[in-house]
């Protein structure tokens, strides 16, 4: 992993060098590196850098892929079995869950700036799409959280739009009811008033198919 968080410790760039011992990681030297050529023969990879923005930035995605996923086939599973209105307890528990994600609730706080080695954390953003404002979900904070606007760009990937409606109007029912203020609970006052308005601002010029 290449690039630089102060003193925000990460398992990057860990090695175990007893195979019978794999928990046994070497970390000396493993922090706030910007080249990796210490550590293994870049010569051999696409690029000698491991970008730490483009990492987490991966994280989320993976998991948030996972959320929808499960979601959707929940969904689809209780509406081939006729049992969308006797599963709608446990269906709420799968969206409330991915909607908890989308949000970034619990997610750790950056005590200290995060800092790339790539074009990165320049290029992702202008993937958009962006608001009248120039605003996209995709700009990143890197200060004190991940994103500068804290609702997950996977709204717009195909794999969301393609779940099934009543799935689908389930999640805007959520994002609407935390975003207006109606939802006020503890998991979401990471969420400034000025957060929640930009959200919506941005949906509403980028989310044309959005159902609030």
């Amino acid at each position: 992993m290449t690039g630089t968080a102060g003193s925000i410790h990460h398992m990057g760039n860990a090695i175990a060098r007893d195979s019978d011992r794999p928990f046994d990681l070497e970390q000396d030297g493993t922090q706030n590196l910007t080249r990796l050529d210490s550590k293994l023969d870049t010569t051999k990879y696409l690029t000698p850098t491991s970008d730490i923005v483009a990492l987490m930035t991966l994280e989320h995605q993976a998991r948030m892929t996972n959320l929808i996923t499960s979601v959707n086939q929940q969904f689809r599973r209780a509406m081939s079995s006729g049992t969308l209105q006797s599963s709608k307890s446990s269906l709420d528990r799968a969206v409330e869950q991915m909607v908890e994600y989308m949000f970034f609730v619990d997610e750790a706080p950056l005590h200290e700036p995060v800092k790339g080695v790539s074009t990165f954390t320049a290029t992702f953003p202008r993937r958009g799409p962006h608001d009248n404002r120039g605003r996209s979900l995709r700009d990143f904070d890197l200060q004190k959280r991940l994103f500068r606007y804290p609702l997950s760009y996977m709204i717009y990937s195909p794999i969301f739009d393609g779940m099934p409606a009543a799935a689908r109007d389930r999640v805007y029912q959520r994002l609407n009811e935390v975003l207006s203020g109606k939802d006020q609970s503890a998991k979401f006052t990471h969420l400034s008033a000025e957060d929640r308005q930009a959200i919506q601002e941005i949906l509403h010029d980028t989310k044309p198919n959005v159902s609030f």
